[in-house]
């Protein structure tokens, strides 16, 4: 599988088949000066929305008719395996900034899981709703989301073979965040790819936990 970051909590996912995932698709124009990623031109079968914020659902900049994934539990879509979980956007159940899902995402053998603008450290609940996770694509950057040491402890708590950083604070992205470093900070196997994508083989997950950060493709 490829996994390719456009850009804040955007991936494509592209399988072995050609079939095309793409996560959070942001927008541009609602945060002129604040968000400087390129607008998204993709083609995708699938787009995932955590929550109905813009910088996170914007799918009419998707081409293509894909199918819109944004309700819990379990969807299969263009040999997508989806299922959504709920949990929230804040540390007060949703009061500050209301619900997010985060989605489980399984095709040619791997469980991705994509936190959305989780706020909150996941309950036993949330942990085993989601199952066993290969590749995991965390917000690191507070405020908004789960800052460092929250990020921490969900990692912990998923047990990843490889993490991707999302939604933190770079050079096209300027939101009164953190960058990732806090996040890195500490932790064994941080590899920057230097690239905005990446190909996963299951060989590739053996060598025990790895976190990969990515540059912006847009």
């Amino acid at each position: 599988m490829k996994i390719k970051w456009l850009g804040h909590s955007c991936f494509l996912l592209t399988t072995g088949s050609g079939a095309v995932l793409i996560t959070d698709p942001y927008d541009v124009e609602a945060y002129p000066g604040t968000l400087l990623y390129d607008p998204i031109d993709e083609t995708a079968d699938v787009v995932t929305i955590s929550h109905q914020h813009p910088d996170h659902n914007n799918v009419e900049a998707v081409g293509g008719t894909p199918i819109i994934v944004s309700t819990p539990n379990s969807h299969s879509e263009a040999g997508f395996s989806i299922f959504g979980v709920a949990s929230y956007h804040d540390k007060v159940a949703g009061a500050q900034r209301g619900d997010n899902l985060v989605f489980s995402i399984s095709a040619d053998s791997f469980n991705i899981c994509h936190l959305g603008d989780l706020g909150q450290v996941l309950s036993a609940e949330q942990v085993e709703a989601i199952g066993p996770v290969d590749v995991l694509m965390i917000p690191v950057g507070g405020t908004f989301t789960i800052d460092a040491a929250a990020a921490t402890r969900v990692w912990q708590q998923l047990s990843p073979p490889l993490t991707i950083p999302m939604h933190f604070r770079n050079s096209k992205c300027r939101f009164q965040i953190a960058g990732v470093d806090e996040f890195l900070a500490g932790k064994p196997s941080v590899e920057r790819a230097g690239a905005s994508e990446i190909e996963v083989e299951k060989e590739n997950l053996s060598a025990g936990p790895k976190i990969v950060v990515l540059e912006p493709a847009k």
